[in-house]
């Protein structure tokens, strides 16, 4: 696996991306927040591609782990990774993957595996809340799922309109 500088600086431009978008954070009850991450990390697979934005999402997690706060509300280290919200950081990559993958298929399948990557991420942060909170996977879905689905439908079309038109922006302007 050959990276580029270019490719580096790609990567770490969407992990700062992923990193500010983690910011713009609205606090929930149960104590995950709904924010723009789960905006920027497929919008990271769509535009970079699956290599570099698995990469760019890997590298969000990792200097999160190491106490840098990028996490939501500046939050950082690996006692987030461990906590209540850590099943959906986790499965940030995987996220990233699906939409990399999506956007080599074309605007159909792209829908399609935007919502694949969706659902993991919804799998992985309801099993690792149900664990640390003690709480069933049924009620756990109801407090960490549905109040999300509304923003995270707007969410999978902003990023269906803009990944492309960013794409589509960078390769015309030789960024890419």
């Amino acid at each position: 696996m050959k990276l580029t500088i270019r490719d580096i600086c790609h990567i770490g431009i969407f992990a700062a991306i992923i990193a500010v978008c983690a910011q713009i954070s609205i606090p929930m009850p149960v104590g995950v927040p709904m924010t723009l991450q789960t905006f920027a990390i497929p919008l990271a697979g769509v535009v970079l591609g699956i290599k570099k934005g698995v990469i760019a999402t890997v590298v969000y997690i990792l200097l999160g782990a190491v106490g840098i706060p990028v996490f939501a509300n500046f939050t950082g280290g690996i006692g987030v990774i461990f906590g209540r919200t850590g099943g959906f950081i986790l499965s940030f990559p995987l996220m990233a993957l699906a939409a990399g993958v999506g956007a080599l298929k074309g605007s159909l399948w792209l829908t399609a595996w935007l919502v694949v990557g969706t659902a993991v991420n919804y799998f992985c942060g309801v099993l690792m809340f149900s664990f640390i909170t003690s709480t069933g996977m049924v009620a756990s879905f109801g407090l960490v799922v549905i109040p999300f689905l509304p923003a995270d439908v707007v969410k999978i079309v902003m990023v269906l309109v803009l990944g492309k038109v960013i794409k589509q922006a960078l390769v015309k302007n030789q960024i890419f």
